[in-house]
């Protein structure tokens, strides 16, 4: 037991990580110069708002035993700010909160550079509440929430949770928020790799405690068969997320070089992630082989989904949807063609004699969650816009999101720029546009 615990806190800590600064320094340096800090600041927000949020009404909501609506989510109120949670509970409530906070920040790639802070601000605690929080109790409460109830549904770590949680309300916030401006007419590249690749690879080292550490140990007396539960599950998890994210780099690589000539590190990057999103579910499901066919296919896949929204005129900024929607879909349906009865999930699928009962039901859970999370995310998303709006104007957003939302600039490459952005004023960019054009003229 002294071992599992200290475990699950060195699993929490790895979690916390893979939002700040993990997702923080994957998005920003995906995202341009002049909003880096404004998409770093996304994700720090999202930790504040949505930790406190959790540890109010979150974890009665998610994991309380008074069901509200035939299973849709726990009583509020019943365990509100922790009130009745023994001490010893607390590692898991933190663990927990970490994914509620990482989800929400997922988010937050598709609608990159355009998006007042003050409305992402609004918009959380709404989300977490009644899309987020909901679909936990659903899937994680077994045999009590909606989905576990009705659908023999394998997730081990967060593919309908969290991935396609995450990944649908992008797709419905970028819908309703709009592109950007010169979306689709000029280049909007990348404006640092190299902090892209350092956070795929901080992600990649904090997903072990995403996955490992969702392992269920029922604890016995203590002795060698609750050591030997403990080790085979790590185990199968371990090996199986790691295997997976290998796969799909090269899966995301070779269809690269297959579709344009070029196997580039911003797709090793997003293979990295896309094969962590894909096995995230499936990780306690499958044995190696299903590991690494899950992982391929979900390179591979989402390498060509990401294509995808030039054709369809879809601004996901960060590839939110390509990654998170497609490689969640992936994983979770997936379950129910490779999964074993000798992982520990459980249950044999397609491709071990189950037959077609398994595929079914990670089918279904997936449909249910898409259709949850896009129903909430609609009312909310155009509750927000036609009240206090989403975006910044057009002309903040040419002149950059950083300095119209923050007074600030992540590089000072000028003296006088510099001047302004340390003077501790409020400083806006009209002003230093002005400044810098000035002292051209000079």
């Amino acid at each position: 037991m002294d071992g599992y615990y200290a475990w699950m806190i060195v699993a929490t800590a790895l979690v916390l990580m893979m939002t700040t600064p993990a997702l923080a320094l994957f998005y920003g340096g995906m995202s341009r110069s002049k909003s880096v800090l404004n998409m770093m600041m996304m994700s720090y927000v999202a930790m504040a708002v949505v930790g406190i949020v959790y540890v109010l009404w979150g974890w009665s909501m998610s994991f309380g035993s008074e069901d509200e609506l035939g299973g849709l989510f726990a009583n509020p109120f019943e365990l509100f700010g922790l009130d009745g949670v023994g001490w010893t509970s607390y590692i898991a409530v933190m663990f927990q909160m970490t994914f509620a906070v990482i989800t929400a920040a997922l988010i937050s790639g598709a609608i990159a550079d355009r998006v007042k802070l003050s409305s992402w601000i609004v918009f959380l605690p709404l989300w977490i509440t009644f899309s987020y929080f909901p679909i936990a109790h659903m899937v994680w409460s077994t045999g009590v929430g909606f989905i576990s109830k009705h659908f023999a549904a394998q997730d081990y770590a967060g593919g309908t949770v969290v991935h396609i949680n995450a990944g649908v309300a992008g797709l419905v916030l970028a819908l309703i928020i709009g592109k950007r401006v010169g979306f689709g007419k000029e280049p909007m590249r990348p404006h640092n790799l190299t902090l892209t690749m350092i956070g795929a690879g901080l992600l990649w080292f904090g997903w072990y405690g995403f996955n490992v550490g969702s392992l269920v140990f029922v604890a016995g007396d203590g002795g060698e068969a609750d050591t030997a539960q403990f080790m085979s599950e790590t185990g199968v998890t371990f090996l199986n997320t790691t295997i997976a994210t290998m796969a799909a780099m090269l899966g995301w690589l070779l269809v690269e070089r297959i579709l344009h000539g070029k196997a580039t590190s911003l797709g090793a990057a997003s293979g990295i992630v896309a094969g962590l999103v894909a096995i995230t579910p499936s990780c306690g499901a499958v044995e190696l082989p299903g590991a690494i066919a899950i992982g391929a296919i979900a390179g591979a896949l989402c390498a060509w989904a990401v294509g995808l929204k030039y054709k369809l005129g879809l601004d996901d900024s960060l590839d939110v949807v390509g990654v998170h929607l497609v490689g969640g879909i992936v994983g979770t349906v997936l379950i129910g063609v490779f999964s074993s009865a000798d992982a520990p999930g459980g249950i044999d699928g397609l491709f071990y004699g189950g037959g077609f009962g398994s595929l079914g039901d990670q089918a279904a859970a997936a449909g249910f969650a898409i259709l949850w999370s896009g129903v909430v995310t609609a009312l909310i998303g155009f509750a927000i816009k036609y009240t206090i709006g989403w975006r910044i104007s057009a002309e903040d957003e040419v002149e950059g999101i950083d300095f119209a939302e923050h007074g600030e600039s992540a590089y000072d490459f000028g003296r006088d720029l510099g001047s302004f952005a340390s003077s501790g004023t409020a400083t806006t960019s009209s002003v230093l546009k002005k400044t810098v054009t000035e002292g051209a003229n000079a």
